[in-house]
């Protein structure tokens, strides 16, 4: 995929939407932002979060670790919600607490998602990583292709946009279900997810991202999301650039 520059009005609307107040979790109808990569329409998102285990017995089945971190609960500094016990749950996040949680201090960034493409594990994934993803030979990436220690896609930015809302989040794990989903995660025609799990999801969310974008459930398959990758030069200031995860591969 070849990426488009981007207007310069497009970069200006995203800086008066900011200069506005606008910019943590935008309340008004905003247009989806010309980021110069393509956009994914009309994606089932649904929401994961660090210390989940949804599914004791499945390799994917815990948020515990990811695929990027080995000890993403510890790295993250606890449970991303209500921590019962062994027990990790989910919490509703609204404006009040910019959608932190609130039963715990993160070490790292709180807007975090996932998408189907792993370049470290999956043999598939890591062997065309440098045809496939389009930062690949930008400097700062094209001396690590080869490293299979090093992510091209781990703490990459991301906008989202849903019923007029804008969020922003870095991946920080892959998923949902397909782990090798090039077509749909790079493409420019904007194809569905390969996934037919969970409603066919092609991404999970954080419940930071869940409550910035006004999903209707706190933990359901049924909300839908437009997505774009987005430059880190051009992720506005909100919430989500509060903490900024720079972790490595671990």
């Amino acid at each position: 995929m070849t990426r488009t520059l981007r207007p310069a009005a497009a970069i200006i609307l995203v800086v008066v939407v900011a200069a506005a107040g606008l910019s943590s979790c935008a309340r008004l109808a905003t247009p989806r932002p010309d980021t110069g990569y393509p956009w994914h329409t009309d994606i089932v998102a649904t929401t994961f979060w660090v210390g989940e285990v949804f599914d004791p017995h499945a390799s994917d089945g815990s948020q515990r670790i990811s695929t990027y971190d080995s000890d993403w609960l510890g790295s993250y500094g606890g449970c991303d919600g209500i921590a019962d016990g062994d027990d990790c749950r989910t919490e509703q996040r609204t404006a009040d607490s910019d959608y932190f949680p609130t039963r715990m201090v993160p070490r790292q960034n709180p807007f975090y998602l996932d998408l189907p493409f792993d370049d470290v594990n999956d043999d598939e994934g890591f062997a065309t990583r440098g045809q496939v993803v389009p930062w690949a030979n930008e400097p700062a990436f094209a001396s690590i292709v080869a490293d299979r220690s090093a992510s091209l896609m781990k703490n990459r930015w991301v906008v989202l946009r849903k019923d007029g809302r804008v969020c922003y989040g870095q991946i920080e794990d892959a998923g949902p279900g397909e782990y090798r989903d090039a077509a749909y995660v790079f493409g420019s025609d904007d194809r569905r997810p390969a996934n037919a799990r969970y409603n066919g999801a092609g991404l999970d969310v954080s419940p930071a991202l869940n409550g910035c974008l006004g999903f209707a459930d706190l933990d359901g398959n049924r909300d839908r999301v437009d997505w774009a990758f987005v430059d880190a030069a051009d992720v506005p200031a909100g919430p989500w650039r509060r903490i900024v995860t720079d972790s490595p591969v671990r």
